[in-house]
């Protein structure tokens, strides 16, 4: 059985410089990490290429350029377009820069382009680290207070209570059984009320639930788990497409053709065909 912990637990023990700051260099278009949530901050900052960062569920558009800041305890996964995408990561907790700030619990504006300051900055950046001279770290440290300044003055759209903050933690973490049920359970049939049942709810207040902390419906969240793995069968062009259809859990060919049109803007036969 296929186990699908989505929580991502970081561990940074860089005192000096507590990030873990890494380049992504994807060099085929399709899925570069699944989807997966943890409490730090994330950010990408795109150098080259296009794609797609999901943020509970909600596609963001990113190219060269694009800032994409994934808050504390949101689902994200990211999805290239291109044979070449490049981008710069930071992973960071607030609190080890200021405390002050993370009881804030600020929430960032997702996506962010054509800033001049922090195309600067991030450019900056990305120089110290592939350079790494003497004193790379403490220039790298003042570079992200000086970011994270900005960013407050800039681009937060609202601020949690503490409360609130622990409920998207909870929330997340309860329906980690639902997600691996989904997950090992795709090729059947599913009903709301056995997911429901999954974490002790009705089926009323796990449908508000699911969509308040993932951002679709389960039978959304269903379907898009389905359509992934049909595409990745299709890709292995060893079934006919009725049979993948069948496979992944669809008991309608027609539906599996329209939906999986309608989330990857082409039909089953130009995956399985290519």
């Amino acid at each position: 059985m296929h186990d699908i912990n989505l929580y991502e637990k970081k561990i940074i023990n860089d005192e000096e410089f507590p990030v873990q700051m890494f380049q992504n260099q994807i060099r085929k278009p399709g899925v570069y990490f699944t989807p997966h949530w943890h409490e730090h901050i994330e950010i990408h900052y795109f150098m080259e290429g296009r794609g797609v960062i999901k943020c509970n569920q909600k596609p963001f558009e990113v190219k060269e350029g694009s800032l994409v800041i994934i808050n504390s305890s949101e689902l994200h996964e990211g999805i290239s377009y291109t044979k070449v995408c490049d981008s710069l990561v930071l992973i960071f907790e607030m609190d080890a820069f200021s405390k002050e700030t993370a009881n804030f619990n600020a929430i960032f504006q997702t996506i962010i382009t054509d800033d001049s300051v922090i195309n600067e900055l991030l450019q900056s950046m990305y120089r110290e680290d592939m350079e790494k001279q003497l004193g790379y770290k403490m220039a790298l440290r003042g570079k992200i207070y000086e970011l994270i300044t900005y960013l407050l003055r800039n681009y937060v759209v609202e601020n949690l209570s503490n409360r609130e903050n622990s409920k998207r933690i909870q929330n997340l973490t309860r329906l980690n059984t639902v997600l691996q049920y989904i997950e090992n359970n795709y090729t059947d049939p599913i009903t709301i009320g056995t997911l429901a049942e999954l974490i002790h709810l009705s089926e009323y207040r796990f449908c508000h639930l699911f969509k308040e902390s993932i951002g679709q419906s389960p039978l959304s969240y269903i379907n898009e788990v389905r359509l992934k793995k049909a595409h990745h069968l299709l890709e292995q062009k060893e079934m006919t497409i009725a049979e993948v259809a069948a496979t992944v859990g669809f008991q309608d060919y027609n539906n599996f053709g329209r939906l999986f049109r309608k989330m990857y803007g082409y039909a089953p036969s130009k995956t399985w065909s290519s």
